[in-house]
């Protein structure tokens, strides 16, 4: 099984929202505090042979090949590779970009790449144990599988097929919806089992608003399915803000005291 159409359908939807809220840096999770950490993990990728998996429109790919990675992305949307595609006939960084699920990389051979990348993308694959055993086929021995996820202890802002949340922040009185209330504590209903959820993205950030699926997985799942595709976790990081963030966007604040992501790189034997 890979990527139901109703997932594809909504990514290509979400294609031109989720396009200029990246591009006009207004993904302040994004910048201020999951990409600073990333990409310090990841260290010096020049001249790897790089694969960037559910890539999108190519931010991220975007910043390895400027680091001197030799990248290929891939990503299940159409339309959100071909905003990739037409960047790259601009900017000419040297990036193959296809339409591809993460689950289903069969255009490419055994041990190919020295580096997997999967940035905030894996919790939204349905099928994430066969893409970690894709991501871990086309790796070469020792290559690395970097990937972040919305951490699994304290995902927030979505909710079950039955409109319930499996967790969420609890805030003072105030004006909902302002970033400036004090998050008091975060609130945990559900951790264990495998989750269907629907992610509504409304922020006024975003040029309109859309929605997407995603799952949530314990942290066994996920390294449980390492561990059966032969990668082994070396590093594992829980970002905090930017002391920058922390000043320009209040709604970071509370993610110095909670985390609300996860890096891990994972070596193949």
């Amino acid at each position: 099984m890979v990527q139901s159409d109703d997932i594809t359908s909504q990514w290509n939807e979400a294609s031109e929202p989720w396009t200029d809220f990246v591009r006009e840096h207004k993904d302040v999770y994004r910048e201020e505090m999951n990409n600073p950490a990333f990409f310090r993990l990841a260290g010096n990728v020049k001249g790897k042979k790089t694969l960037d998996l559910a890539c999108g429109e190519g931010f991220n790919t975007r910043i390895l090949a400027r680091k001197g990675a030799r990248v290929v992305g891939v990503d299940l949307s159409e339309r959100l590779i071909e905003f990739a595609r037409q960047l790259e006939r601009k900017q000419k960084l040297g990036i193959e970009y296809y339409v591809s699920d993460a689950a289903d990389l069969r255009r490419f051979e055994n041990g190919h790449f020295e580096v997997v990348t999967c940035f905030m993308a894996l919790m939204d694959i349905e099928n994430y144990p066969k893409a970690i055993r894709e991501a871990a086929r086309v790796l070469k021995k020792n290559g690395r599988f970097i990937f972040s996820i919305v951490h699994p202890c304290f995902e927030w802002g979505n909710v079950t097929a039955s409109g319930r949340q499996i967790g969420e922040w609890k805030y003072e009185e105030g004006i909902p919806g302002d970033p400036t209330r004090n998050a008091l504590h975060y609130e945990i209903t559900r951790y264990f089992g495998k989750i269907k959820l629907k992610s509504s993205w409304d922020m006024k950030r975003l040029s309109r608003p859309f929605t997407t699926t995603s799952f949530h997985r314990t942290l066994t799942d996920y390294v449980q399915a390492l561990f059966a595709s032969g990668l082994l976790i070396r590093r594992l990081i829980e970002p905090r803000p930017t002391q920058r963030g922390l000043l320009k966007h209040p709604q970071l604040k509370k993610h110095a005291r909670v985390p609300q992501s996860i890096i891990i790189e994972a070596l193949k034997g």
